[in-house]
């Protein structure tokens, strides 16, 4: 019997290594497989070396990954992938600059979440974000959920630097209690703020384990089910953004 050839993932990687091992970890436990062999290939660039984005957009003066980041794409596709992902939500701004360097699929991270929230929770008016400050002042959701008449809900100065810390505490290899502990404080907070559920929109706060205050949909496991779901169940994918219709 001839077995059909399956996808291959290309990853965009680095942004940050944890985020992209776990991101990794999520593809292979979503996996229906009782062998190695029925494990979907990944092909990786794991490359920190990509320009900050918290330089680029936060700080307003470093240099744009978005070079970088296309760069990558073209390596990945030589490679051989059929399509490519990027599991950093932030990282997502340069979407235009990879997609506009291939001739393949690349996953718009941020219409996936948005056409899952909108599909889990059709009802939703209020949701929280919990993500970088690089995310609000991209409007990446902000955008699209306006467009769906939904209110994002972002935590206040504060709060919104106590959750800076804990990414950057993450992005520093610290997971422990103490920075989960500070974690719940903000989601308490989107609570307090009438938030219905939030979206986990990084990927170094997707690598934190623990139990929230809030309902979260998480960005990264969304991904690694998108993943499954096109290489195992022929999903089908195209390069044409979803535009909330």
């Amino acid at each position: 019997m001839t077995q059909t050839k399956e996808k291959v993932v290309g990853i965009l990687g680095g942004m940050g290594p944890e985020a992209t091992v776990d991101l990794m970890e999520r593809i292979i436990r979503l996996t229906p497989a009782l062998d190695d062999i029925d494990h979907i290939r990944c092909i990786v660039d794991n490359n920190p070396k990509v320009p900050s984005r918290i330089k680029a957009i936060i700080e307003g003066g470093g240099e744009s990954p978005g070079p970088c980041m296309a760069d990558m794409g073209k390596r990945l596709a030589a490679w051989g992938v059929d399509f490519l992902v990027i599991p950093c939500n932030t990282a997502h701004f340069y979407y235009d600059d990879v997609n506009k360097a291939v001739d393949i699929s690349v996953i718009n991270l941020i219409d996936l979440v948005v056409k899952e929230v909108t599909t889990a929770h059709p009802q939703s008016s209020r949701v929280g974000i919990l993500a970088s400050p690089a995310i609000r002042i991209t409007g990446l959701y902000q955008q699209r959920f306006e467009n769906l008449h939904i209110t994002p809900i972002y935590p206040d100065a504060h709060h919104q630097e106590i959750l800076f810390q804990v990414i950057k505490s993450v992005k520093a290899g610290n997971t422990g209690e103490a920075v989960l502990q500070e974690y719940a404080r903000v989601c308490t907070h989107l609570l307090a703020q009438k938030a219905e559920h939030a979206i986990v929109a990084c990927t170094e706060l997707s690598a934190l384990k623990g139990e929230l205050p809030i309902e979260t949909m998480d960005a990264a496991e969304i991904l690694a089910m998108e993943i499954v779901q096109v290489i195992k169940e022929g999903k089908q994918l195209d390069k044409t953004p979803w535009d909330g219709n």
